[in-house]
């Protein structure tokens, strides 16, 4: 394992010593804010996830939308922590989004894909059998602190008010500009000499793209390199094992006693201020969720 020194903890706290996780023995407030751990599934975006929960989480409280939000997205192709927030808690996403995050990632080498994961085909091939396992922990050393990366064109930067995966989804010219990101510790947990895989564990900051680093790692080996497999095992003291999946999520919720919440109702113009509605929470009451 390889790992930066650092000063102080390198965990931030992500949210204020009086918030709760969602369910630890209080009734659930979606409205004053509750944090929900998701362990997104293969395939599913973040805002997928999101959509998932929310769409429940309105059904269980009667209202047509809670407020949610997520802290940190993953690509679709990724699994693993997503921090969802609802309420007053979603003050909290930019504080969240800046603790560190542990990922476990396999590269294939020998090869590159646009997207630099399997979301996109194989589009150049490279010479691999010159790769051992000795030479990628060798690589790897390289990408231990603060290095320069250039993120990859299919992701969510901003391009002239433009998201990159949208432009390079049309064919254009995409041009990102690298930036600085911080890795705290690399490990290579396996590597497959026969089909020159490596399996490798990364704990970075905010901003780092572990798609960009598969790149980059294939580069330092005169090779290429892309994801065939994501999963973010961590973001800041909030661990996989925590996190509810898509198939236990609506039973769990179902068994939660809930909070009242108010839904604010506009009145058609010219009527007065909006009223608010109030419902009254019945704990453990049936979902009619699909």
């Amino acid at each position: 394992m390889l790992t930066q020194a650092k000063e102080g903890n390198s965990t931030l706290a992500p949210w204020g010593e009086d918030a709760r996780r969602a369910g630890e023995g209080h009734p659930l407030d979606f409205q004053q804010g509750e944090f929900i751990y998701f362990n997104k599934p293969y395939g599913m975006s973040s805002f997928g996830a999101l959509a998932f929960v929310r769409t429940r989480i309105s059904q269980r409280v009667d209202v047509k939308r809670v407020k949610t939000g997520h802290a940190g997205t993953l690509d679709p192709l990724a699994t693993g922590v997503l921090i969802l927030c609802t309420g007053k808690a979603t003050k909290q996403i930019e504080s969240l989004q800046l603790n560190d995050k542990e990922y476990t990632a396999t590269l294939q080498f020998g090869a590159t894909t646009p997207s630099y994961d399997m979301e996109y085909t194989v589009d150049h091939t490279y010479p691999k059998n010159h790769i051992t396992r000795e030479k990628v922990e060798e690589a790897l050393k390289q990408f231990v602190g603060d290095i320069m990366q250039v993120p990859p064109v299919f992701s969510a930067c901003n391009v002239n008010g433009k998201r990159a995966y949208e432009l390079a989804r049309k064919d254009k010219e995409v041009e990102l500009h690298a930036k600085q990101v911080r890795v705290d510790e690399i490990e290579l947990l396996d590597f497959n000499d026969e089909l020159k895989q490596a399996r490798i564990r990364v704990v970075c900051g905010k901003g780092t793209y572990i798609r960009s680093l598969a790149r980059d790692i294939g580069e330092a080996l005169g090779s290429g390199a892309y994801l065939t497999a994501l999963c973010r095992t961590r973001l800041g003291d909030v661990r996989i094992e925590d996190c509810h999946t898509i198939d236990n999520f609506q039973e769990w919720l179902d068994a939660q006693e809930v909070a009242p919440y108010i839904e604010c109702v506009q009145n058609p113009p010219g009527t007065g201020k909006a009223k608010k509605k109030k419902w009254h929470g019945h704990s453990k009451s049936k979902n009619n969720s699909n």
